[in-house]
């Protein structure tokens, strides 16, 4: 079955997090704050869709004829982005990703267009390229794409990923993607031949309720699901958190909460279905658990049930 057509394809994901390195075996490319997406292009209209496979291009009509910048029939892998004072920032782009007003949407991207940032091509007029070294894709990912704007192609960087990190520290950026130049593409998998360097540490979590708090601030008590697919309690995420911005979406309220042995502090919790994902930024410790948490968005390409803790041992 051709993979264009059927568009049900999920991108490649990173496995883990490490210590910067310098290794000749990898390539280094930001880190960028955006929402992973595979853009199809046909060479007369475009589609883009997230990891849950949902259409994005109706919501950035900024991009809708991005198909003039690509050669051919192809799917790129890559991430959209909105620049803000000279840097990727998720909240606006995360904004647009949930807008379903036209005028709202017309005016945000006026106001903060929406670039695509490429870094691979998965397949080329009929045939996938995922069986190629990343190398090579790279190679044919320069030939089909001209940039501008609207999009750009992820440059790469050999020999000196602590260099590149350290710059992404120094400029406020999120930080570094290393990846082998060997690897091959592997739909919707975790794959150990691309890993990340932080700045801070984010993860994503289920939310099992909020806590209404003074000077009209609220709290939102997170948690996971272990490899037994029980659900269990994380903490709490308040800095950063808006009310109105999870009114924005279907909560259902429930009078128990659906973890056992809640912890003390809780007692005015409003419980809630576990429907809702966020991400949350927190600074890495060895404690497992959070600390100086950040509330960063909430994520509608990612299902309760991906939220897993995995043992690290």
């Amino acid at each position: 079955m051709d993979i264009f057509k059927t568009k049900n394809i999920s991108p490649m994901l990173i496995a883990d997090q490490k210590e910067p390195f310098d290794d000749n075996n990898y390539i280094y490319e930001l880190k960028f704050d955006g929402i992973r997406t595979l853009l199809y292009s046909d060479g007369e209209s475009i589609e883009i869709r997230n990891k849950r496979n949902k259409a994005l291009h109706p919501i950035i009509p900024e991009l809708c004829d991005l198909y003039n910048n690509i050669k051919g029939k192809v799917i790129l892998d890559g991430e959209i982005i909105v620049m803000k004072r000279g840097k990727p920032d998720f909240y606006e782009v995360q904004k647009r990703a949930l807008m379903t007003n036209y005028s709202k949407i017309e005016l945000a991207s006026n106001m903060f267009p929406i670039t695509f940032i490429a870094y691979d091509i998965i397949y080329q007029e009929g045939n996938e390229l995922i069986d190629l070294p990343l190398m090579d894709r790279k190679k044919i990912l320069e030939e089909m794409v001209i940039t501008s704007d609207r999009i750009a192609i992820s440059k790469v960087i050999e020999n000196k990923g602590i260099a590149l990190f350290r710059l992404t520290k120094k400029q406020g950026l999120e930080g570094v993607i290393a990846k082998k130049k060997q690897s091959k593409y592997v739909y919707g998998k975790r794959t150990k031949d691309w890993v990340k360097f932080k700045n801070m540490v984010d993860e994503d979590y289920v939310v099992l309720g909020y806590i209404p708090k003074q000077n009209k601030m609220t709290s939102l008590i997170i948690g996971q699901y272990n490899t037994d697919m029980e659900l269990f309690y994380v903490g709490h995420v308040t800095l950063g958190v808006s009310f109105n911005q999870l009114l924005q979406y279907k909560i259902s309220k429930i009078d128990k909460p659906l973890i056992a042995n809640v912890p003390a502090g809780n007692d005015d919790a409003i419980w809630l279905q576990p429907k809702l994902v966020v991400t949350v930024e927190y600074m890495y410790n060895d404690k497992n658990n959070l600390r100086q948490p950040v509330f960063r968005g909430f994520r509608d390409d990612k299902l309760p049930t991906e939220c897993i803790k995995y043992s690290t041992n």
